[in-house]
C-alpha cells in the first residue's frame, strides 16, 4: 500500500495534510452531486436524440456507477475520525481508482459520440469534454494526484478526437482539421492553467488556515497564562484585603476606642475603598469563571417574593448611605416561583439595585417588584435618576464598560457587574434588559420562566402593596 501510494504521488504527504485534502475533495464531490447529475442527464438526453440512444444510455449507466462508488467512498471518509495514516493512504488509493473509472466513463461517452460523427463535426463531444475538464479544474483541485490523473485521461480523449479526422483523411498541414487539432492543444493549455490557478488558491487557503490555527494556539496559550495570572493575583489579594477591611470595620465600630473626627473620616474613606476593591476582585474572579466555563450553578425552586424582600433588605444600608429610599412593591396575592440558583440571582439583584441607587439623586426612591406576564415573571428595579442615553445598550452590558466613561463620572464601578448579570440570567434561560428616558429614570427588568402554573396573573393596573 505504501509503494502504491508513492507511485500515485501522495506517499510523501503528512497524514494530517492528506486527511484534510481528502475530506475537502470528498466534500466537494458530495456537495456537487446533483449538479453533476443534471449535467450528465442533459447531455445523455441530447445525444440520445441525435445519436444512438442505446450507446448513450449505456455510457450514462457507466457514469452513474462511478458516481455511486464516489458516494460510498465519501460516506466512509466522512465516518473516518481516528486519523489513521494507513487508512488515509488507503482512502487516497480508492480516490485514485474512482477517478480513473469516472474519467474513463466520461471519456468513453464523448468518444462514442465522436465515432458516430463525420469528419470535422466534433463540436459537441469536444465541448462536453471541455466542460468536464473545466469542472474538474474548478472542483477537484483539493487533491492534486486525482486532478492530474483526471486531466491526463481527458487529454487522451481530446487528442484521440482531434487525431481521429487526421487519421481518417491525412490532410495537409494547411487543412482546417489541423487547425482544429491546434485549437484543442490551446484549449488543453487553458484548462491546465485554470487548474493550477484553482490549485494555488486552495493551497493559499490551506496556508492561511494553518496560520490561523497556529495563531489560535498561541492566543489560547496566552489566554491560559493570563487566566492563571489573574486568578492567582486575585486570590492572593483577597486574603490580605479581607484582613485590612476587617481591621477598618473594627476601627469604625469603636471597639478599640473613640477616634478623632479627622481620623474617623480617613478610616471611613479607607473602608469604602477597601469594599470597592473587594467588589472588584470578586467581579474579576466571577468573570474569570464565566470565561473559563467554570461558573457553577445550584438550581432549585426560588420564591421570587422572598428573593426580592431579601435583596431589598440586604441593600437598604447602601441606599441609606446615598440618601435613597429602597422599597419592595409586591402583588397583593399569589406566589411566583422560578427554577434558579438563589445566590446567583441575588448577585444579579444586588448589581441592578446598587446601580439604581448610585445613579439616583438624594431623596429619590428605588422600587423593586415583579409582575407575572403570560407564564413568565418579570422582576423590575425602577429608579428616577439620570436615565441612560439612547444607543447605550452595548455599553451597559459590555465588560469593563461604563455608560459614562469620562474621567469626571460621578460614580465608580468595575464595569463588570451588568455583564456578569447578563451571563447569569442567560444561564437561567432568561432575559435582562432595561427601559430608560434621560432625566426621568430607568427600569431594569429580569424575565424568567415560571414553574408555578397555578399562580394568578396580575396586570399593571392592579394594586401593589408596599413591603417595608
Amino acid at each position: 500500500m505504501e509503494l502504491v501510494g508513492r507511485a500515485f504521488g501522495f506517499g510523501w504527504l503528512k497524514h494530517e495534510l492528506l486527511e484534510r485534502q481528502l475530506k475537502d475533495y470528498i466534500g466537494g464531490v458530495s456537495r456537487l452531486i446533483w449538479q453533476r447529475q443534471s449535467i450528465f442527464f442533459a447531455a445523455t438526453t441530447l445525444t440520445a436524440f441525435y445519436f444512438d440512444p442505446a450507446k448513450s444510455f449505456a455510457c450514462y449507466a457507466a457514469v452513474l456507477f462511478t458516481e455511486m462508488l464516489d458516494l460510498i467512498l465519501a460516506r466512509r471518509i466522512n465516518q473516518w475520525t481516528d486519523g489513521d495514516p494507513d487508512k488515509a493512504r488507503k482512502f487516497a488509493l480508492w480516490v485514485m481508482v474512482n477517478t480513473i473509472l469516472s474519467a474513463a466513463a466520461i471519456s468513453l461517452f464523448v468518444i462514442m459520440i465522436a465515432l458516430q460523427q463525420g469528419v470535422g463535426g466534433h463540436f459537441t463531444p469536444l465541448f462536453f469534454l471541455f466542460a468536464a475538464a473545466l469542472f474538474a479544474a474548478m472542483n477537484n483541485h483539493q487533491f492534486l494526484p486525482a486532478l492530474v490523473l483526471r486531466l491526463i485521461i481527458y487529454s487522451g480523449a481530446f487528442f484521440f478526437i482531434a487525431f481521429l479526422d487526421i487519421w481518417r483523411v491525412a490532410p495537409p498541414i494547411t487543412s482546417v482539421l489541423w487547425l482544429h487539432f491546434f485549437t484543442v492543444v490551446f484549449v488543453l493549455y487553458f484548462i491546465i492553467d485554470c487548474s493550477f490557478m484553482f490549485l494555488q488558491l486552495y493551497r493559499n487557503r490551506l496556508r492561511q488556515l494553518e496560520e490561523l490555527k497556529r495563531e489560535h494556539e498561541r492566543t489560547m496559550a496566552a489566554y491560559e497564562i493570563k487566566s492563571q495570572f489573574v486568578s492567582v493575583v486575585s486570590h492572593e489579594l483577597r486574603t490580605p484585603l479581607t484582613s485590612v477591611k476587617g481591621s477598618l470595620d473594627l476601627l469604625r465600630s469603636g471597639a478599640v476606642g473613640e477616634m478623632p473626627d479627622s481620623v474617623a473620616a480617613l478610616v471611613d474613606l479607607a473602608s469604602k475603598n477597601a469594599t470597592r476593591l473587594s467588589n472588584l476582585i470578586n467581579d474579576i474572579l466571577d468573570f474569570q469563571k464565566i470565561e473559563a466555563g467554570e461558573m457553577t450553578y445550584s438550581f432549585d425552586t426560588v420564591d421570587v417574593e422572598v428573593l426580592i424582600k431579601e435583596a431589598v433588605e440586604s441593600n437598604k444600608g447602601y441606599a441609606d448611605s446615598h440618601g435613597v429610599t429602597l422599597r419592595a412593591a409586591l402583588p397583593a396575592e399569589g406566589k411566583a416561583k422560578v427554577l434558579g440558583d438563589e445566590s446567583r440571582l441575588m448577585q444579579v439583584m444586588a448589581n441592578i439595585i446598587s446601580n439604581a441607587i448610585k445613579f439616583s439623586h438624594e431623596g429619590d426612591e428605588v422600587i423593586v417588584g415583579y409582575r407575572i406576564e403570560e407564564g413568565r415573571v418579570r422582576i423590575f428595579v425602577e429608579d428616577h435618576g439620570e436615565g441612560i442615553p439612547p444607543g447605550s445598550k452595548n455599553k451597559v452590558f459590555e465588560r469593563f464598560s461604563q455608560v459614562d466613561s469620562s474621567d469626571q463620572r460621578k460614580v465608580g464601578g468595575t464595569g463588570l457587574g451588568m455583564s456578569i448579570s447578563k451571563q447569569i440570567i442567560e444561564q437561567h434561560n432568561g432575559e435582562i434588559d432595561y427601559e430608560s428616558e434621560v432625566g426621568v429614570g430607568t427600569t431594569f427588568y429580569v424575565t424568567l420562566d415560571l414553574i408555578d402554573s397555578d399562580a394568578p396573573e396580575f396586570t399593571d393596573n392592579e394594586v401593589l402593596v408596599a413591603a417595608q
